[in-house]
């Protein structure tokens, strides 16, 4: 049976089902972040969600709720209501807020969960990267505010599943300079870390990792390396260490409180849950090999996050009690 494509939406009509679409983009020129999700639960409704992160006006949040009717899939196009997203772009709009956004697709996808862990059902979502390193043109408006992109720098993925992981920690970055400030392309790091209730008790974190240094790409997301890797995050901040073959990647970042924004994230038959989400946060990393090191991302504001990777404390993986996503 064919690998449905990376878009394909996977809902079946039945209920006990979430899907989501997003969009997450950063403009270098005006400091601008912007989250973009098209969801659906079932039972339930389907969404659209807008978050921005500006500078200057601060967070704004919006989302609309439409009948689970209003959501379509035909000919390799995800609509709600009025709103689209296809593998060439995005465009759509309510209240005070549109979009009107177009990329060239990516060449390959990403995945995060390992094709072993997916057949035998061990998890209950899954996470793809149909176009992890896009540059992005088009229009943003919210709040008064329009904003003309021009090369901007982000990604879109997709996730399907039964239930959200009680707590987690994700980062998207392909917005990355070098150590003379200059911008590097066909380079982005997209990981997560995820903790859940198993038989009465909480596990993890497991922490996939994907992402694309040196024109190589680096897989980080066989069952033992997601056990192994280690990560430690909380409201504000996230260290992790992840291996793929005799590279290892070490990313810190950092957010700031006031540019959080807090979402509700409804699972199908369970109560809804509560988490953050950063806008432009700091983050920094260096990815080393056998040969060479190589090292890029933002410049990181020093932090102390709950636990430094030591010899000492580095299987001492923590679980928080709050998400950060």
């Amino acid at each position: 049976m064919p690998r449905p494509a990376p878009n394909t939406l996977r809902w079946d009509g039945r209920p006990g089902h979430y899907e989501v679409y997003y969009l997450t983009l950063t403009d270098g020129a005006s400091g601008v972040g912007v989250w973009i999700r098209y969801t659906m639960t079932a039972p339930g409704q389907a969404a659209l969600w807008f978050v921005a992160g500006d500078p200057v006006q601060g967070v704004i949040a919006r989302k609309a709720l439409c009948p689970l009717d209003e959501l379509q899939a035909t000919g390799g196009e995800l609509r709600i209501g009025h709103s689209v997203l296809s593998d060439r772009g995005a465009a759509g709009g309510f209240e005070d807020v549109a979009w009107d956004l177009r990329w060239t697709p990516s060449r390959r996808s990403y995945k995060h969960v390992h094709p072993i862990a997916e057949r035998l059902g061990l998890v209950q979502s899954v996470l793809e990267l149909p176009h992890a390193d896009l540059t992005i043109e088009g229009v943003v408006s919210y709040a008064g505010a329009r904003l003309e992109l021009q090369g901007a720098r982000g990604a879109q993925a997709h996730i399907w599943g039964s239930k959200h992981a009680d707590n987690w920690a994700w980062v998207h970055c392909n917005d990355l300079s070098d150590a003379r400030g200059e911008p590097v392309r066909d380079a982005f790091v997209d990981a997560v870390s995820v903790c859940a209730h198993r038989g009465g008790r909480e596990i993890g974190p497991f922490t996939p990792v994907v992402g694309r240094f040196g024109e190589r790409d680096f897989l980080s997301t066989s069952p033992l390396r997601v056990l192994t890797n280690w990560s430690s995050y909380a409201l504000t901040g996230w260290r992790f260490e992840a291996v793929a073959g005799a590279r290892r990647l070490i990313a810190q970042i950092d957010a700031e409180r006031d540019r959080l924004a807090g979402v509700t994230y409804h699972d199908p038959m369970a109560a809804p849950r509560i988490a953050t989400t950063p806008r432009l946060p700091r983050s920094g990393y260096t990815c080393t090999s056998e040969r060479r090191a190589w090292a890029g991302g933002r410049t990181p504001r020093r932090s102390k996050p709950e636990a430094e990777p030591t010899s000492s404390t580095r299987s001492a993986r923590r679980c928080p009690t709050r998400s950060c996503t």
